[in-house]
């Protein structure tokens, strides 16, 4: 699907969807725990549904209300197919662990884009641990049973996911587990928020401030009621909507949350933004934009905004920290060095950095490569210049399937289905 943007200027207030993150980490703790849980206010996106299929299909009991899922835990079991992980890389990651405790083989297949990007360092951190695995024909098999524990060596600077997927397990092995980085962890806000769901279902991880290391007891998951907050990452567009294009207030947020894209307050705010900040809501006008320096490590999904946001900035912007860009659901320094130069703005690559020199963008044909944040980002750049046309465009609902709706909210001018 093509979606076909006009310049305009958008206004109004909008809520932030739930949070991706939360919502899969809450599906995958209540599955583990003997009892029913409520998950109130989950996202009900591809990637949550991708979580919930699979953990359906070994064993895991849910019943979807409205703005409320019942998850009934504690009885795992082989399933008796293949588990199709759609692109969802955090279910692909977590249920590969969580197999590990499964009787039996579990077949764990990923989407097209999802099997381009590692896995090797979970299987075999897994394989470290006593837990057979294999990686073949694109498909990862798991023969799982009891999970012995103790301690295993992981690299931190790949994926934060491949840490939380041996957290959420950990409880569950027979001696506990010790989680040993052996080079310092990216995306720590993740693990934090790992963390922090374990720690509502009951679980404690005991972990020094640099989280170079995790000690992990044997506990049991306990049920409970968890309400999923709003999604930092999906609010980024909706406040760079105002940055741009006018005024946008967005609400449900949680201030004090500890998603790491939580940090793109502050870089609006050197950026020249005019932002307001209130108890649950955050509020940003357009106003003439500077250029920034800004180290993106630890909230690696904000680039894609930020990228928009330079590219009418007075002066040259420089981000560091985002080689890791390059094995998202697209090489995502590839696709936003490739739409900004279409749309006639500089753009250079290093290895860890993107530079890019604020200009006066025109609309363009934006290739998203199938990738929600390239286009949910150039959605936000093409109201602000026009005559921009998103390919893929229905590629949002891996995260916010109301994106488009959200858009017109504001006042955006979209056509879907344009040829």
């Amino acid at each position: 699907m093509k979606a076909l943007i006009s310049k305009v200027e958008m206004n109004g207030v909008a809520a932030a969807p739930s949070s991706k993150s939360y919502t899969i980490r809450s599906l995958m703790c209540a599955s583990l725990a003997g009892g029913l849980s409520r998950i109130l206010n989950p996202l009900i996106s591809d990637d949550t549904e991708a979580a919930a299929d699979v953990l359906e299909q070994v064993g895991t009991d849910i019943t979807k209300e409205e703005s409320c899922w019942l998850v009934r835990g504690g009885r795992l079991h082989e399933p008796g197919d293949y588990l199709f992980c759609r692109d969802s890389a955090a279910t692909f990651r977590f249920m590969i662990a969580i197999s590990s405790v499964i009787p039996g083989k579990c077949h764990l297949v990923p989407g097209s884009s999802l099997a381009l990007r590692p896995i090797e360092p979970l299987l075999n951190a897994l394989s470290q641990l006593g837990v057979k695995n294999q990686f073949e024909n694109k498909t990862v098999i798991v023969n799982g049973n009891r999970l012995l524990g103790g301690t295993v060596n992981l690299p931190g600077d790949i994926s934060s996911q491949f840490i939380s997927a041996l957290l959420l397990v950990a409880p569950l092995s027979d001696k506990g587990m010790t989680i040993q980085l052996t080079t310092p962890p990216t995306s720590r806000p993740y693990l934090k928020m790992t963390l922090e769901c374990m720690r509502r279902f009951e679980i404690v991880v005991e972990a020094p401030s640099d989280f170079m290391f995790f000690n992990i007891s044997k506990q049991d998951y306990r049920p409970t009621e968890y309400f999923v907050e709003s999604d930092w990452s999906s609010a980024s567009y909706l406040l760079g909507v105002g940055a741009l294009s006018g005024q946008v207030e967005v609400t449900n947020l949680n201030s004090q949350s500890f998603q790491g894209d939580r940090i793109v307050i502050n870089l609006l705010q050197a950026m020249g933004g005019e932002v307001m900040v209130n108890e649950n809501s955050v509020k940003v006008r357009k106003v003439g934009l500077k250029a920034i320096r800004a180290d993106l490590t630890d909230c690696i999904d904000l680039l894609p905004t930020l990228a928009m946001l330079a590219a009418v900035a007075n002066g040259e912007s420089c981000f560091y920290g985002i080689n890791r860009a390059r094995l998202k659901e697209s090489n995502r320094v590839l696709a936003l060095k490739e739409g900004l130069a279409r749309m006639g703005i500089p753009v250079a690559e290093e290895k860890d950095k993107l530079i890019i020199t604020g200009g006066n963008p025109t609309g363009a044909v934006i290739n998203s490569y199938n990738d929600h944040r390239i286009a949910m980002a150039f959605s936000i750049l093409g109201a602000a210049v026009g005559n921009t046309i998103i390919e893929g465009a229905e590629c949002v609902s891996k995260t916010y399937p109301h994106f488009w709706q959200t858009f017109k909210q504001l006042g955006g001018k979209v056509k879907l289905n344009v040829e």
